[in-house]
């Protein structure tokens, strides 16, 4: 061995440090958005099913190839980034619910909305228990089906640049989607919980979900009350990039440390600042500026969070899932345009299977769920964690075949 290679093994580490691996993997997960670029502009597929696929790559490299017993991405580094990245989005969707908008699509937002969930929530609960799946299973899964993917939705909308009535109600509906699904959610467990285990499941469930919303709405009125007066008057009329991110950290920590629904208090305090900060016309239009990276973490580490493991325990159950959520959302999407009589004409009749994406707050719904009914604990997880890596990955094709 020559000197200089002796002096070059003298410095080099042995091992990577925990911290060196996880930048490096922030690197690499980053420098994969562009390829997705690159493939999306030479093909029909959105840059977001891309993404989710990079992250299902990842996922089978580090538990199939490298023998890893469960996913770990970044070794807890991913959950913070990837809860940034969603009140993110859910603060520019409340950003979206302005007075003048909600006075002139408010109505048909309601329609489409409750409609979509209504009849998808049915199909899913209905169809499960006509297969034979327990009614625990059936109820579950109906009540997880509300529940839609708002980074996946606002991302191909925007990449798409389409701003007419379809494209503004599909924001809206995933900005008060949240909040439907945890009533609906709550609702359902607090049902299962009276029928299974007493009044105590049920009333535990209920207040739990009452406190989520409720908590939420508080938190939201809490932070955007003084936000929307103090934002802007660093650089008048322009709130900066400061402000914005100070404000998503702290609607991030403060809504895990209660237990409330972050997208839900993101969304409140987005709508209170765009309509009550009369001194500036775009609420944090900084917040654009860096948003897409946070989004590359969210969806590549989704996909990469997915256990492989046990995708097969629950292949029926899943896949029963799956077409039974796309069948009501058609069919959701096809009674909200039949009952908005006047507006008929504007909106495409296949509107509710641009709802389809499902990520996070499903697979946090399916936890609280098995952590509820542990016998039916496994089966449920599977069922979710297989559905979402195939609603992320179809659902933004879905929103762009709406859209064009």
């Amino acid at each position: 061995m020559t000197e200089t290679a002796v002096h070059a093994q003298a410095w080099l580490p042995v091992a990577l440090s925990p911290s060196a691996t996880a930048l490096m993997l922030l690197g690499v997960i980053l420098s994969s958005s562009i390829f997705a670029d690159a493939v999306a502009r030479r093909t029909r597929l959105p840059r977001i099913s891309l993404l989710v696929m990079v992250g299902v790559g990842v996922a089978v490299v580090q538990q199939w190839v490298l023998g890893a017993p469960e996913p770990r991405p970044l070794d807890g580094l991913g959950e913070p980034l990837i809860q940034v990245a969603l009140v993110m989005v859910a603060f520019l969707l409340g950003g979206e619910l302005t007075r003048s908008r909600l006075k002139s699509i408010g109505p048909l937002l309601l329609i489409l909305s409750l409609s979509v969930i209504g009849v998808g929530a049915l199909a899913v609960g209905l169809g499960l228990l006509a297969l034979g799946f327990p009614l625990v299973v059936a109820v579950s899964l109906a009540a997880i089906s509300v529940a839609t993917d708002p980074a996946a939705v606002q991302e191909t909308v925007h990449a798409s640049g389409d701003s007419r009535l379809r494209a503004r109600l599909l924001l809206g509906i995933v900005a008060i989607d949240d909040g439907w699904g945890i009533v609906v959610f709550g609702l359902a467990m607090a049902g299962l919980g009276w029928m299974l285990s007493g009044a105590g499941g049920g009333e535990r469930a209920l207040l739990e979900a009452g406190w989520e919303l409720g908590g939420a709405l508080l938190l939201g009125a809490a932070v955007g009350l003084p936000a929307a007066w103090l934002t802007g008057r660093l650089r008048p009329g322009e709130p900066t990039q400061v402000e914005a991110l100070a404000l998503i950290l702290l609607l991030a920590g403060l809504s895990q440390w209660l237990g409330v629904s972050s997208l839900l208090a993101a969304m409140i305090t987005g709508a209170l600042v765009a309509n009550l900060s009369t001194h500036h016309t775009r609420s944090f239009n900084e917040i654009e500026h860096i948003e897409w990276p946070f989004l590359v973490f969210f969806f590549v580490l989704s996909g990469a969070s997915v256990d492989l493991y046990h995708l097969d325990d629950a292949l029926g159950l899943t896949l029963a899932y799956i077409l039974l959520r796309l069948l009501g959302r058609y069919l959701g999407g096809r009674l909200g345009v039949r009952l908005a009589r006047e507006r008929q004409a504007e909106l495409p009749r296949n509107i509710g299977l641009a709802l389809t994406p499902q990520a996070g707050v499903a697979m946090g719904m399916a936890l609280l769920a098995a952590e509820q009914f542990p016998a039916y604990g496994p089966l449920l997880l599977s069922a979710v964690v297989g559905s979402t890596v195939v609603f992320e990955i179809l659902g933004p094709v879905l929103v762009r075949r709406v859209l064009t």
